[in-house]
């Protein structure tokens, strides 16, 4: 009886021994009498036991590993506090068993001198400005030495840049100034566009004016002209209607005796005026002769 429980403790130690089921995404790393044998892929497993060991477990997932904070010093000579994260990813069971005896602490510490490396290359306001060129240098820097680790690097993101407080209080006081500058420039453009619009405005307006002033002009001009073509027009019919009567059967006669009439008017007036002198002709017949003269000029237009 004893020996049948010693066979069945036997029994289940060996089973246990020979049977592996490795979980997914992960690596096991198998050693037969302290050699590398073999990785063990995802799934059921057998061993020899006592012969074959499994030495090492690793997990294939990808792994987030917080990078310490730490003081960099830039190319200006400015401390910096940096902290970041690092995300790697065991690509090779076995380089990772046996290329170094703690991988997560050698990329770790690499990670600390490559971002110092790069930040020292850098200004000040570079730092803060090109993020995305520091990760992508210091991940390059990591992933060279970390392929014989069986380790793959995959990202690199800064978490934190935190300058000392001298330097905080002078980058605050250098926003401030140039908010305030722009502010003074929007102002001084808000001033110049208005100065520029009333220019614009009353040049507009004085062109306006003056065009209705040149069109009055322009209007009045017109209506003069055409009031002295009707004065024109209606003296010349006035002529004309003269002249044909003047033709007519005793027309002569009739101007004789106008001419006649306004010379007696003349002569009255002349006369009523007691500031003039008037001299009367001796011989009225130089009144006749008068306008007879006044008749032949009368008879000389008509003939013409």
């Amino acid at each position: 009886m004893e020996i049948a429980i010693l066979l069945i403790i036997v029994a289940a130690i060996f089973i246990t021994r020979s049977i592996k089921v490795v979980p997914q995404q992960n690596a096991w790393v198998v050693e037969r009498l302290g050699k590398y044998n073999s990785s063990l892929a995802p799934g059921l497993n057998f061993l020899i036991p006592f012969i074959d060991k499994v030495a090492y477990k690793h997990s294939l997932k990808e792994i987030p590993l917080d990078v310490p904070s730490q003081v960099c010093i830039t190319r200006d000579n400015t401390q910096l506090q940096v902290d970041g994260i690092l995300y790697f990813q065991v690509t090779d069971p076995m380089r990772a068993s046996y290329g170094s005896s703690n991988y997560i602490v050698a990329v770790t510490q690499l990670a600390q001198t490559s971002l110092r490396s790069v930040i020292g290359k850098l200004e000040l306001d570079k730092t803060f400005e090109e993020r995305d060129i520091i990760n992508a240098q210091v991940v390059h820097a990591i992933d060279e030495a970390a392929l014989n680790w069986g380790v793959k690097v995959l990202r690199y993101e800064i978490k934190d840049l935190t300058p000392p407080k001298e330097i905080l209080l002078a980058m605050q006081a250098q926003i401030t100034a140039e908010r305030e500058k722009r502010a003074l420039i929007a102002a001084s453009e808000g001033r110049r566009q208005e100065q520029i619009n009333i220019a614009t405005g009353e040049r507009e307006a004085f062109i306006a004016r003056s065009e209705g002033e040149k069109q009055a002009e322009i209007n009045n001009a017109q209506g003069e002209a055409s009031a002295i073509l009707a004065v024109a027009e209606a003296t010349a019919e006035a002529i004309r209607v003269v002249a044909e009567a003047i033709r007519q059967p005793g027309g002569q006669e009739a101007v004789q005796l106008k001419v006649a009439e306004r010379a007696v008017d003349a002569y009255s007036k002349v006369a009523a005026d007691a500031t003039t002198t008037l001299i009367v002709p001796s011989n009225m017949t130089e009144v006749s002769a008068l306008i007879a003269s006044a008749m032949k000029m009368v008879s000389a237009t008509k003939t013409n």
